[in-house]
């Protein structure tokens, strides 16, 4: 079983097929890593920074919640908790790869758990769950995860460099709920997510008082929590 980087023509042809089925979901990653990158420098972040974001969290929806508590001076331990709440899907994620990818050395675990996401997962398990020899496709993992790991960052760069060229006197705190409307609407395919999203609505609306954008955490957790227990029922 092939564990290493040494990527033989049957690997090599499993990271190019994890490439090219990426390559059509940039289309609508690149728009959001631009908006991130503008929407980083409205919040007041250095372009050092809002890159560093992209490059060490690599995760679009946290990257906008964390951009908001940015803006609202919201403290680190905040910040890290709402992350963390935001981010608990791809402990599922996980959940569902790990028999394909337990064989695999610490190296390769790492590597692609970090590339882990959304988009990358969809690709990813349609192609694990294919009936076929699966000795290599973790080379198509790796594909798909650097080519959207890539766009990701390019994106961010390119929405930096436009920030820059915003004037200030433009204000473009409003693309930040067209976002996150934007990703959260196509994702409504059941009942258990249309409630969760409909009652984290409410919850921060509500809660919108709270200092620190506590609002968000508050309602993300509650939401979490109704999801499930919907799921349940």
């Amino acid at each position: 079983m092939d564990e290493t980087l040494n990527a033989t023509p049957a690997a090599a042809r499993e990271f190019w097929l994890g490439l090219k089925a990426e390559l059509p979901i940039l289309v609508g990653v690149v728009p959001f890593g631009m908006i991130y990158g503008i929407s980083a420098l409205e919040a007041g972040m250095t372009p050092a920074s809002a890159q560093a974001l992209s490059s060490i969290v690599f995760a679009g929806s946290a990257q906008f919640v964390l951009v908001q508590l940015v803006q609202a001076n919201a403290p680190l331990a905040v910040m890290l908790a709402t992350g963390f709440v935001v981010n608990l899907r791809h402990a599922l994620y996980s959940a569902s790869l790990s028999p394909y990818t337990r064989r695999l050395n610490l190296w390769w675990k790492v590597m692609l758990s970090y590339l882990l996401t959304d988009e990358a997962y969809a690709v990813t398990i349609t192609h694990y769950n294919q009936p076929d020899d699966g000795t290599h496709k973790h080379w198509y993992f790796l594909g798909a995860g650097l080519t959207l790991w890539s766009g990701w960052q390019i994106s961010t760069a390119i929405g930096i460099f436009l920030g820059t060229q915003v004037p200030p006197e433009w204000g473009l705190e409003f693309t930040l709920p067209l976002i996150f409307i934007a990703l959260v609407v196509p994702a409504l395919k059941d009942r258990a997510g249309t409630l969760a999203a409909l009652v984290a609505g409410f919850t921060s609306v509500a809660a919108a008082g709270l200092p620190f954008k506590l609002s968000l955490l508050t309602a993300a957790l509650i939401g979490i929590l109704v999801g499930l227990w919907s799921e349940k029922k």
